[in-house]
């Protein structure tokens, strides 16, 4: 079953964290609680643990009879992270990269998807500077549980009541259901550059890490497809759980794609594949000589295109960098290659860990996305357009 770790901040809903963990138990997940020092005025640690059954970790320096570095080995356990009641310090902190306990460096640590179940005084909840961390912390793929509308400690009606335990459970319970919304699919995915030999130590390439590619993969495999990601040279290791063929031509990448092409039900092309290849490839290093080299190209195969002709009952999705007139030249390719989607970039993103794109659809409607990491770009792309 799914391991659930659940953050218990300082808000006066602390207490009913202890319904919130009843009914994960009863659901069978795997619950273990990360508890702020300010939540344990309000309920004590014994009642928690004595309902999630383990140890509630508070103190980052609590002396331990193991050696596992702990807020790595909670980060790592966690399938999802649910930090319920959310206080607007918690906000605060993660939004601004500030990990100075147990709770906010296990989050900061961790790649599982974290929900944040709000509850606070409405003064505090419409406060501007929540509301701009919140925008921020949704941009880098943090989840949020709004507030209900009931009788708040302090006295009044408003909003920033912590949604029923219930309902929380329900939006926990329909993220993992969805989760697996790419089950029984079959996606082929490109991915890095292409190197064209000249001679036996020199080839023509660029800059394209593969990175984009892989995030994606990983990403589809994670939400239940069969992934078969053909990749060009890089220096990423091959994903877990996803067949990864190494090719270095852009001819080897093409025929590749030719003998899956058929048996898929998704192609994403992200591969930076070469327009051009050698016509003459030495097998001898080329020496130095008088005068300048004239090196004569022929063109390769241009996958996408092909892929768009043969294109059946497939969803394809192209990706392209551009120097100049980027969503013009997106446009021409979408259309030219009969494809579903295109995601347009600069080259000036080639290499870099972030990215910033714009999504276009067939029918020519745009999205902008702003400038994030790709791995968050990558969860975007298969939650929205690969589905």
């Amino acid at each position: 079953m799914k391991n659930i770790l659940l953050g218990v901040s300082g808000g006066i809903a602390a207490y009913k964290s202890a319904n919130i963990i009843s009914k994960l138990k009863k659901k069978s997940y795997n619950v273990r609680v990360i508890m702020t020092k300010n939540a344990t005025e309000i309920i004590t640690p014994l009642t928690l643990e004595t309902l999630a059954r383990d140890r509630v970790v508070v103190d980052m320096w609590e002396k331990k009879y193991n050696y596992d570095v702990e807020h790595i080995s909670l980060a790592d356990w966690a399938d999802l992270i649910l930090v319920a009641p959310t206080t607007l310090n918690i906000i605060g902190k993660i939004a601004n990269g500030i990990a100075d306990d147990m709770l906010t460096t296990v989050i900061s640590a961790s790649k599982a998807p974290v929900y944040f179940a709000l509850a606070m005084n409405v003064n505090m909840y419409e406060n501007p500077i929540l509301n701009e961390n919140i925008t921020k912390l949704k941009k880098f793929g943090y989840n949020f549980i709004d507030s209900d509308e009931g009788f708040l400690a302090c006295n009044v009606n408003a909003k920033g009541r912590l949604k029923d335990e219930e309902e929380i459970v329900k939006i926990i319970e329909s993220h993992f259901t969805k989760e697996n919304f790419l089950n029984g699919k079959k996606i082929l995915i490109t991915a890095g550059p292409t190197e064209e030999k000249l001679d036996p130590i020199r080839f023509l390439s660029n800059h394209s890490t593969g990175k984009m590619g892989y995030a994606i993969a990983k990403k589809c495999e994670e939400f239940g497809a069969e992934v078969i990601l053909i990749s060009g040279p890089t220096n990423l290791e091959n994903p877990n759980n996803i067949n990864t063929i190494r090719v270095k031509s852009a001819l080897e990448m093409y025929d590749e794609c030719l003998k899956h092409f058929s048996k898929i039900d998704i192609f994403i092309s992200t591969a930076a594949v070469a327009d051009y290849r050698p016509k003459v490839t030495s097998d001898k290093k080329i020496k130095k000589s008088e005068g300048n080299l004239i090196i004569e190209l022929e063109r390769n195969p241009d996958i996408l295109l092909e892929m768009g002709k043969l294109k059946n009952h497939q969803k394809l999705i192209g990706f392209c960098a551009e120097s100049e007139n980027l969503i013009e030249n997106a446009i021409g390719k979408l259309k030219r290659k009969n494809l579903d989607f295109i995601v347009a970039n600069s080259v000036e993103y080639f290499s870099k860990d972030n990215n910033k794109v714009f999504i276009i659809s067939k029918d020519e409607s745009l999205k902008e996305l702003d400038e994030m990491p790709k791995e968050y770009l990558a969860e975007f792309i298969v939650k929205n357009i690969v589905k």
